[in-house]
Formats: structure tokens, C-alpha cells, sequence
């Protein structure tokens, strides 16, 4: 996309982030789940709250004016508190949100590459996200080279290998 830009995720797009997971969250149509909601959920908060510890990265998406329209973060979480898409503590977790008025122009794909060009520069090899079955993002994340590695009732992990 030429009109799209990318810089380095800072701490002050906390907010941002939030808006994003948001986003990520309420993927189905009807699921209206407020930031409240999410952050009151230590199962979700834990994706956004303290942005940004020092292993914490990730890049937002801009339009030609500077402003934000989607982002793509990885964190390190732990056995002791795992994200959805846990597979160890070595290997970051993917969250991807796009604004909705730019879905579907391409702005997802383009993150999700930069952002796992961006892992590759600081030599993660390997990392993860999870995606409920249903949500159409499953097969576009199967497109970019992710596999499943463990199915639950209606989600799955699944994890990219890195490669130079």
C-alpha cells in the first residue's frame, strides 16, 4: 500500500494499542466489548498493561497524515501468566488490530510481515498468536506461513518459524 506508513511502536501508544486490541477483540460481528471490559479481564489486559517493558515491541500503521490506523506488538509472556497463544516463554506472542474503517486494504497483511520482518532483525525465530477458528483472520494467518500447534474448543495457537 503506498499511501501506508510504519514506525516504531512507543510508550505513549498505550492507548493505541488498547484501541487495537480492542479491535482484535470484538473481530465478530455483535461482540461489543468495551475497553473496560478487556482491561478488566486480566486474561486480555495482560497483552497492553505496562506498555512498554523493555522486551515489548512492535510497529503502528499510519496513514498519510501521521495517524494511527492499525498496529502489530509482540510480548513476552510467562507459564505463570500465558496468553491465549502461550508456547513458552521464549517465543513472543502476537496481537494484531486494524482500524475498522481500513479493513480489508490490506493493512493487516502489510503489518504482519513488517512486524514479523521486525522479530526477524532481533533474531526471534519462532513466534505465536492465537485466533478463534471462525474469524476469517485463521486463514490469513495460514496464507502468511502460520501453523497450528495446539486446537482448543474454538480457538487455536499457532506459530510462524522465522527464517532469514
Amino acid at each position: 500500500m503506498t499511501d501506508l506508513g510504519f514506525r516504531a511502536a512507543i510508550p505513549a501508544d498505550s492507548d493505541f494499542l488498547v484501541d487495537m486490541l480492542v479491535e482484535a477483540v470484538n473481530w465478530l460481528p455483535g461482540r461489543t466489548w468495551s475497553r473496560e471490559q478487556i482491561l478488566a479481564n486480566p486474561a486480555l489486559a495482560h497483552y497492553v498493561t505496562d506498555w512498554m517493558r523493555p522486551t515489548d515491541f512492535g510497529l503502528v500503521a499510519v496513514d498519510p497524515t501521521d495517524r494511527p490506523v492499525g498496529a502489530a506488538w509482540f510480548r513476552y509472556l510467562t507459564a505463570a501468566d500465558p496468553g491465549y497463544g502461550y508456547v513458552s516463554d521464549d517465543v513472543p506472542e502476537l496481537t494484531i488490530g486494524v482500524v475498522e474503517s481500513w479493513r480489508g486494504r490490506g493493512v493487516g497483511r502489510a503489518l504482519l510481515r513488517a512486524v514479523l520482518d521486525a522479530a526477524r532483525a532481533r533474531g526471534i525465530r519462532t513466534v505465536s498468536l492465537s485466533v478463534e477458528r471462525a474469524n476469517f483472520a485463521a486463514r490469513f494467518y495460514a496464507a502468511e506461513g502460520f501453523r497450528t500447534v495446539e486446537s482448543f474448543e474454538n480457538a487455536d495457537t499457532m506459530i510462524a518459524e522465522l527464517r532469514d
